[in-house]
């Protein structure tokens, strides 16, 4: 499998996460959960496409993994809208 392959599958796989976090407040563990959980499925798209773990795929997946997590969040605020009465929590 290529590298791009698997970072879009990690860009993928942490929409829903990061659409989850935009919705939690921050620092809290649900929010911790948010980022981190997606974390194994990662190390496994790695070990089952056969890239491993060469230097230079981390930039890759990593900017994957970001900017899946931005969006979702994106979605989230762009879902809910602003809020009646207060302002939008910016994450």
């Amino acid at each position: 499998m290529s590298v791009g392959f698997v970072a879009l599958a990690v860009f993928v796989v942490n929409l829903p996460f990061g659409f989850w976090r935009a919705g939690v407040e921050r620092f809290t563990l649900q929010w911790f959960l948010a980022i981190h959980a997606p974390v194994p499925l990662v190390v496994g798209l790695r070990v089952l496409s056969g890239i491993g773990w060469r230097l230079s795929t981390i930039p890759v997946l990593a900017s994957a993994f970001l900017a899946g997590q931005l969006l979702g969040g994106y979605l989230r605020h762009h879902w809910d809208g602003p809020r009646r009465g207060r302002p939008m929590r910016r994450t």
